[in-house]
């Protein structure tokens, strides 16, 4: 009996920074660890370096600034034939097309539902968690809503909160963390039955 060959899903990037967490899921893709492709790169600024190391790296990078009104972002999408939405590191509020409900993956550094919220990014993040005493802290995988970082958690990962920790030795073991993390929770949900997940 022959099998057939299953299609990749093809993803969509939105990015607004270096590049470093779609560049990490390129390298899973590229490897062989991941089975998807990326059709598209969004970046929200111009001048983002990720933006041109996406292209460096050989992918298609529109660059969109401000915050993308659902109708635009859907034809964007459809013109590209995308299937899901991957939010790596992506400032702006997603207007999520109607038909993309369900289908926008993205991943916070810290342990969701504390410490998420609009202005929750980066540094401001870490600089929290410290300032608040938390003796653990790590990154949240999730599916988006039309909130900052709500929506249904696909996985965790967790790390101390070392004493002496600064946000800069905070924010690079938790990105140690997402570097696992983001890569397992797209192949966790793109490997499920019709690449959908109601939990």
């Amino acid at each position: 009996m022959m099998l057939m060959a299953t299609v990749p899903p093809k993803l969509c990037l939105m990015l607004s920074g270096g590049g470093r967490t779609a560049l990490n899921i390129l390298d899973h893709i590229e490897r062989g660890e991941l089975n998807a492709h990326i059709a598209l790169v969004i970046s929200s600024d111009a001048s983002a370096a990720g933006a041109q190391r996406c292209r460096d790296r050989g992918l298609r990078v529109l660059v969109i600034p401000g915050t993308i009104p659902s109708d635009t972002l859907g034809r964007t999408l459809r013109e590209h034939h995308v299937d899901w939405i991957v939010l790596a590191g992506y400032l702006k509020l997603v207007r999520i097309p109607a038909e993309f409900a369900g289908r926008v993956i993205n991943i916070h550094p810290a342990l969701l539902p504390k410490f998420g919220g609009k202005g929750m990014h980066g540094h401001h993040v870490h600089e929290a968690v410290i300032a608040a005493g938390e003796k653990q802290s790590g990154c949240t995988v999730h599916f988006c809503d039309d909130r900052y970082d709500t929506g249904p958690i696909i996985l965790q990962m967790t790390c101390p909160v070392l004493p002496g920790d600064t946000p800069d030795t905070l924010a690079a073991r938790v990105f140690e963390l997402e570097k696992r993390a983001f890569p397992a929770a797209l192949k966790q949900v793109l490997e499920k039955p019709a690449g959908r997940s109601s939990e």
